[in-house]
């Protein structure tokens, strides 16, 4: 295995120069280009694993983990942590996550044993239609111009999802996890070189086309730079107001007005939200989707996200090869693992979609002998091609969508001073959202996330926009636990619909290759979406792209931005990891 830290190395890094030379010619002429979802690479950090005794944080930015620090260091929960840290993450890091959008969060009570997740996903407003992202010949508009401005606005989630975790099992008083947050926008933040050259790259057209955004992002007509103090006055009101409020002021009060006002009234395709969307707005709260991997018992989050499922259903299927003896970064390893992939893809497109509007087959999907026939469709010397979806118990005819996720979110793993932990994923979809920036924070583009066709083939795609649904993600936040149901990992990833392989590697290094945490993490990442092969640009295994390819696999050669930050925990303590790709940081005591 290959790290940016430099630990743990293999025959994969003894590559003759000769062979270097040939992948970057491939590179250049034969292998696939990937260009439908660019993520901007910002450089690598060198994170080493960290080791604590009583609590832990490992979120995607340094003053996020801080807060969150500050609240366990008093005698805080660990969702208590997690409110800190997303207030954090939406002012420090406000192209992946914040307020206006949704999140998926796994909450582990240790006393108990009772495993519980919250789902704080968007929901469509009670006025769209599955017409919603079609032109006026019936045909989806580009995937670009469906993003940008109000039409892809969904109701946020992520803090009634959070405020109903804080009912039940925080400690500290709402108010108090504020603090740090307020302090933050009031005095201002240091931008951060990823967060300069996100703005600077302009990913997001809505960024230099709607005013308030534009404004902030790029003050006196200038855009940010790393080092910058950067304040945020206005969503340092809007923390006050909530703070003391409660969620109601958002989904009921002045707050509300003003995301209805900016979201309906948008420069760039208004939207239909309107305030009885945000005052309806309920999180649910569901029981975990959980599959057997050898001794393990790996859990996520059920449908609407696929990522609980898929990665249940790729490590059902590498159970039935011998994986734990094979090297990691091995051709043999990466063959099984992108063809794992491909058959839990097929399935996903076919049947996941919000369990409200249609019969999932989740039981069938995760069934130990489907997944046993669908592991008898892998060869190991050659590529399967284009995987089918399965037929699991349950399943009805279904048409595939066209819903495209894009890679930015932000995850967050937390162990409290008494064992109970937090998996959290948050998002607002696409960077920078839908590029409405309403009183300091950006509104999600999440509707983007259904597909913008609502037939295909002539059926109706389970995935489709329906007034009050949820749209598909591919969200995993996961625990794992031992076969006595102790919690042994805490793990999760921004990456859009990668992050299923992006999690399932990083599962993969802790329990078959027996690597630390930030070992796994460190892994080069390889992605299968039931397409393409996509290798890490600059990792050992780029040279493995020729072989791959004479076994018949579509091979492109990328940057895969993964953001995983995730807890071991140790017979005596907790070991952290962060991701090098972005600017996280594990913390604790």
């Amino acid at each position: 295995m290959i790290s940016s830290c430099g630990s743990h190395s293999d025959s994969a890094q003894n590559t003759s120069e000769s062979l270097a030379t040939q992948v970057a010619q491939n590179v250049a002429t034969k292998l696939v280009r990937e260009d439908r979802e660019p993520e901007a690479a910002t450089g690598l950090i060198e994170n080493n694993d960290v080791f604590t005794k009583k609590f832990m944080v490992s979120a995607a930015n340094p003053y996020a983990s801080r807060a969150g620090y500050n609240v366990l260091a008093k005698g805080g929960s660990a969702v208590d942590a997690a409110i800190a840290v997303q207030l954090v993450l939406t002012l420090v890091e406000p192209q992946s996550s914040g307020i206006g959008g949704g999140a998926f969060i796994l909450h582990w009570d240790k006393s108990n044993k009772n495993l519980t997740t919250f789902d704080g996903r968007e929901t469509a407003p009670e006025a769209a239609t599955s017409d919603l992202f079609l032109d006026e010949n019936g045909e989806a508009v580009p995937w670009i111009k469906a993003v940008v401005g109000g039409r892809s606005v969904g109701t946020p989630g992520v803090l009634a999802a959070l405020y109903k975790a804080h009912q039940q099992y925080g400690k500290l008083a709402w108010s108090e996890l504020f603090d740090d947050a307020i302090k933050l926008a009031e005095d201002g933040f240091i931008v951060s070189p990823r967060l300069a050259k996100l703005i600077d790259l302009a990913y997001n057209p809505g960024v230099l086309k709607l005013p308030e955004i534009h404004n902030y992002f790029y003050p006196n007509g200038e855009a940010i730079k790393a080092g910058d103090l950067l304040k945020n006055p206005k969503l340092a009101a809007v923390y006050k107001s909530i703070s003391a409020e409660g969620i109601s002021v958002f989904y009921d009060g002045w707050i509300a007005k003003k995301i209805v006002d900016k979201v309906q009234n948008s420069e760039i395709a208004p939207g239909r939200l309107a305030l009885s969307d945000l005052s309806r707005y309920k999180p649910n709260q569901v029981d975990a989707v959980c599959g057997a991997y050898k001794i393990y018992n790996v859990c996520g989050m059920a449908p609407p996200s696929s990522g609980g499922v898929a990665i249940i259903q790729m490590l059902g299927v590498l159970s039935h090869f011998d994986l734990a003896n094979q090297a990691p970064n091995s051709i043999e390893a990466l063959h099984l693992f992108t063809q794992s992939s491909k058959l839990a893809f097929a399935d996903r497109e076919k049947y996941i979609a919000d369990p409200a509007f249609a019969d999932i087959p989740v039981a069938g999907l995760i069934d130990a002998s489907y997944l046993a026939e669908r592991a008898k469709l892998i060869s190991l010397d050659k590529d399967m091609g284009k995987a089918k979806a399965g037929e699991p118990k349950g399943a009805l005819a279904m048409g595939l969508d066209n819903a495209i996720e894009r890679p930015n979110t932000s995850h967050v793993s937390i162990i409290d001073g008494e064992g109970n932990s937090i998996s959290m994923t948050t998002s607002i979809e696409m960077a920078f959202g839908s590029a409405v920036m309403v009183e300091g924070f950006i509104l999600n583009n999440q509707l983007t996330d259904f597909s913008l066709s609502p037939k295909q083939d002539g059926k109706w795609v389970a995935n489709r926009v329906e007034a009050f649904k949820r749209p598909r993600s591919s969200m995993a936040p996961t625990m794992v636990f031992d076969q006595d149901n102790n919690l042994k990992l805490v793990i999760g990833s921004p990456g859009g619909s990668r992050i299923i392989n992006y999690v399932a590697k990083a599962i993969v290094g802790v329990l078959d290759w027996d690597l630390s945490l930030q070992e796994a993490i460190n892994l080069p990442n390889v992605t299968n979406r039931n397409d393409t092969t996509t290798l890490e640009r600059g990792t050992s295994i780029e040279a493995l792209a020729p072989t791959l390819q004479a076994m018949g696999h579509k091979v492109a050669i990328r940057d895969l931005n993964s953001g995983l930050h995730g807890i071991k925990v140790l017979d005596n303590g907790l070991q952290g990891g962060a991701d090098p790709r972005r600017e996280g940081k594990v913390l604790g005591q």
